[in-house]
């Protein structure tokens, strides 16, 4: 990190851009931030400094969209994705760079995969939980899931917005409801990851200096996310979140 280029700083700032952009407008997008920090920062190194960039977003969101949270389904995520999180931590512990790409871009595009499957039989509920009555037990089991796999992918590269995305689309979530949502769930889950990243050593004083730079990149990019946000119809959006995730998994596979 002491000997980044221009164009590489360039990078991380438009980068930085975009996690601003993503947090109020596109969730999944974020991951096209991954494939960027991770490109220009060692790998493991790049989880480290991002997160802080991820947090300041995350506080953007909810500003924006506080009023939007549907908690009962929060607090069912919550338990599994902190199993997710252990799990992730004791990956970090051995996983080299090449493992943590490798892992996180093919359980995206696995379940980019299966989100798009079950959309097109027509399998998804089609009533949002914010209308529905209490979860069955193939909701409270798809929460689970979906929850630990967010964990695990936030903790070992801050890839969980995808999972996430992908969770709140198949449960018919609409646009607010799916932004307020994934905003104060990864304010949450984010924060608490801090401890963990300043424990493996991927947090440090070179990757909090060089996150007071890129910060100043992230409010702009949340103000154009919120001006565009109202211009995308619904089936646009879930087009451009699935798009992004996918994305997001062949550029972590093939990076």
């Amino acid at each position: 990190m002491d000997t980044l280029t221009l164009w590489q700083l360039a990078a991380l700032a438009a980068a930085s851009v975009l996690v601003g952009f993503s947090k109020t407008a596109v969730s999944g997008a974020n991951t096209i931030t991954l494939a960027v920090f991770a490109a220009v920062l060692p790998a493991r190194e790049s989880t480290g400094v991002l997160l802080p960039i991820l947090i300041a977003g995350d506080v953007l969101a909810v500003l924006t969209y506080r009023r939007h949270a549907h908690w009962p389904t929060l607090l069912r995520l919550f338990p599994a994705v902190a199993v997710g999180v252990v799990a992730g931590t004791l990956f970090m512990m051995w996983a080299d760079d090449d493992a943590v790409r490798t892992s996180i871009g093919a359980i995206l595009l696995f379940m980019a995969g299966v989100t798009v499957w079950r959309r097109r039989s027509g399998a998804e509920g089609g009533e949002p939980p914010e209308e529905s009555g209490g979860p069955s037990r193939t909701a409270r089991l798809k929460a689970r899931s979906y929850g630990v796999l967010g964990g695990f992918t936030t903790m070992v590269a801050n890839a969980g917005g995808p999972v996430m995305s992908l969770y709140l689309l198949s449960a018919g979530f609409r646009k607010l409801g799916f932004l307020g949502t994934s905003a104060w769930f990864f304010l949450i889950v984010n924060t608490s990851k801090v401890p963990f990243s300043v424990g493996l050593g991927l947090i440090d004083a070179r990757s909090l200096l060089l996150d007071a730079a890129m910060l100043l990149f992230v409010v702009p990019g949340a103000y154009i996310g919120r001006k565009c946000v109202d211009r995308i119809n619904q089936k646009l959006f879930e087009r451009l979140v699935i798009g992004a995730t996918v994305l997001g998994g062949l550029q972590l596979l093939v990076g």
